[in-house]
Parts: structure tokens; sequence; C-alpha cells
């Protein structure tokens, strides 16, 4: 395709999520002409629902080891050019109060709609336009014969096929179209087709951020289970996390169960501690000298849920359990400790994309430019947020990364 005629517009943006957004007010305070392009019924979908309805925007402490890549340098460049304090000083300047809570994660005080609202205005001030209901039907490539547009699209914009098809053009075209996590949000895979498209490599794709789930004699301990919650570590893979644990009808969730899913993989067996603040089996063996004719349960169901307790005594000590703690010897009360600091559970599955918070993997950041988001063998074409091989753990990091990669192409689309 040959084309002599000027562009439509100078930038074209792919979503209209965090990422998109910020992108466009970053080009658009540029001084160039930007349209955002958005296939759900309105813009930033995923961002209200965020954070239980609070958007966990980010957080005080982000280190690139917070973030999960096939290359775990790509993302410093983009996080010292927008830090958190950068986005901080933008929901500060429009007065939205935010809290602080656990591990340094920022929410907005009273509503996820108040970044919305923060994003629509600087958009609207800018002179960005936005446009819903739109699917990509084609991106392509324009051949140069002159200094003008190095991509065409064609777009079918209108709700349930009754669109009209418009062929657009632009000098610069930014992908920020999100993953396949939570596609009742509009998440799909539109991102990796173009990347394949302009021979882009990926890396593989997989749910992160999501809850566990079992088809063993687990599942039915949590089935029992469900609704109860407790302070836990879980590990995997050399990764710890302590955090709560939320037994559910499927299986386990929870934040610190979302945290270590970013560090699974299928097969992998996963350990919970229990009691992460005690050294179980020395503590039961003291409180046998103290409480000699108490029940292992009793002692136990003082510092955890008693269903748990129960369902332990049917797995550990279930020939036991009118015993009294004096009865026991202390290498049994040993081992049964070492079972609560060191439950070994093999998770039969996530659940998928479906409830996904992140999809980890992505387009590979060999191929992107680290300072700008460009890829390095097609000019023009930028690639940001959560389609790149960059996801964050749980508690702001995954918008913060969103921020940092649209400002870093906003700077150069």
């Amino acid at each position: 395709m040959t084309t002599n005629s000027a562009c439509d517009y100078d930038v074209i943006i792919l979503g209209a999520g965090a990422a998109g957004l910020l992108c466009a007010i970053t080009v658009a305070n540029r001084g160039r002409s930007v349209l955002v392009l958005e296939k759900a019924n309105k813009a930033g979908k995923k961002i209200l629902m965020s954070g239980g309805g609070r958007c966990n925007f980010t957080n005080l402490l982000v280190e690139a080891d917070n973030f999960i890549s096939n290359n775990p340098h790509f993302c410093k460049s983009a996080l010292s050019g927008y830090s958190q304090w950068d986005f901080i000083a933008m929901v500060e300047k429009h007065g939205i109060e935010y809290e602080e809570r656990r591990h340094g994660q920022l929410f907005c005080l009273h509503s996820a709609r108040d970044i919305l609202a923060m994003l629509e205005q600087e958009c609207e001030r800018a002179a960005v336009e936005i446009k819903t209901h739109c699917d990509i039907a084609i991106v392509e490539a324009v051949k140069q014969t002159s200094k003008k547009c190095n991509y065409q699209l064609e777009v079918t914009q209108g709700a349930a096929g009754r669109g009209n098809l418009r062929r657009l053009t632009c000098q610069s075209l930014v992908v920020a179209t999100g993953a396949l996590s939570v596609p009742t949000l509009g998440g799909s895979g539109i991102g990796y087709a173009i990347a394949r498209q302009f021979s882009l490599p990926l890396i593989e794709r997989r749910a992160g951020l999501v809850p566990f789930m079992f088809t063993d004699s687990m599942q039915s301990i949590c089935e029992r289970l469900s609704g109860s919650s407790l302070e836990v570590e879980v590990s995997c893979n050399g990764r710890a996390f302590t955090e709560q644990m939320l037994f559910t009808h499927r299986g386990i969730s929870g934040p610190v169960v979302l945290q270590i899913s970013n560090y699974w993989r299928a097969g992998d067996e996963i350990k919970l501690n229990l009691l992460p603040a005690t050294d179980a089996g020395q503590w039961l063996v003291q409180a046998k000298q103290e409480k000699r004719k108490s029940l292992l349960k009793s002692l136990l169901s003082q510092k955890l849920p008693k269903s748990l307790v129960n369902e332990l005594q049917a797995l550990w000590w279930s020939q036991s359990g009118a015993t009294p703690l004096l009865e026991f010897s202390d290498k049994q009360l040993r081992a049964i400790g070492q079972q609560i600091n060191a439950w070994r559970l093999k998770p039969s599955a996530t659940e998928g994309y479906r409830t996904a918070e992140v999809t980890l993997g992505g387009v590979d950041t060999n191929s992107i430019n680290s300072r700008t988001m460009e890829a390095k063998q097609q000019a023009g074409l930028y690639f940001v947020g959560e389609v790149l091989d960059v996801s964050g753990q749980l508690g702001g990091f995954n918008f913060q990364w969103a921020w940092s990669s649209a400002y870093a192409a906003g700077l150069a689309a």
C-alpha cells in the first residue's frame, strides 16, 4: 500500500485503559494529534474494578524486583523516567484523596472512578480524541514514497456489528491493548496478533495474580473451609510472601496466593506455613508441659481457625483426637509442628484468565527499546503496559508499569 496523503492523526493508540490514556495525555501535551480506539463501550473499565473499586494505583516502594520478566532489567529505565512520585503528583494535583495500606500500597479513599475521571479530564484538556466500540480489522505498514504516514488501520466503529468501516492513518501506532486477563473487561490477544504480524517474538503467556484450584482430596477440604481466612506464608520456587489466604469452594485465594501464583508453574508444589511467626514444633512441646491434659486440637484452635484445625486433625493425628497432650511424644509434636510450618500442596491449576489480574509473558522485551517502548525493527510501532513481557506483583505495581511505560512511549511517539 502506498500513500501520499497527510495522516489523519499523528498518533493512534489502541486501548483506552491505564496505559493507553496516560500515553495519550503525554503525546497530546507535546502538541501531537491523538486518537484512542477502545473496543469496549467505555474507557478504563479495568481501572474501575481494580482494588475492590478503590484502585490500588501505585506503591510507595517500587523496585525492579517487584516485576517479572524474561529480561529483569528492561523495566528500570521507564520506572526511573516516570516514577510513583510522578503519578502521585498528578493525583494530588487533582485533589484525589488516597490512603496508604500495608506494604506501601496506595488506594483511592473513595472510588476508582476518581482515577479514571482524572485521566479523562487530562485527555479532554489536551484535546485527545477517544472512540469506543471500535474493532480493529486490519493494521498495515504503509510503503513510504515521501514523508507521510507509517500505518493504516481499518476500524469498525459501532456496537454489535452495526458499525461503519473507517480507514485511518497515523505516523505512530501505540499498542496498549492489555492482555488476556479478565476478558469480560475487554482483555484480548489482539496486541499479540499485531506483534506477530510485524515479526516480534512472544514470550509464553499464562495467567498471573490468580487463585489456585485442586482436584485431589484437598478440593473437598477447601470446599468445607470455604470462606475461612488466615495469615500464612506461602513459598514456591525461591519466593515467599506473608499475607492473608482465603479458602474457596475451588481451592485457595487471597493476596498471598495471588502473589505466589506469579512464580508457580503447572506441576509445582507450594509450601504453606500456617504459623509464620511461630516455630510450631517447639511451641507444642513447650505447651505440653503447661497444658498436659489439653487436647492438641484445643491448643491449636488458639492460633488457627477451629474449622481448619478439625481438618488438620483428620489429616495428621486422626487416631489421637481424644489423646491429651501429655501422651504425645516430643517427636510426634515436632513432626506435627513441622507439617504446620511446611504444609506441602500441589495445585492442579489456576483459575485461569477468567479471574487472573494480569497476564504473564507477552511481547518479548528484547525486541523493544527500553527507553521509548518502540519496536527495534519496526519504526513508529510502540507497545506499552500489560501486552509486554513485564508483570508486577500485587500491590499497585502493574498500574505503575502502565504509567511508566506509557509515559516513555508518549515522549517518543
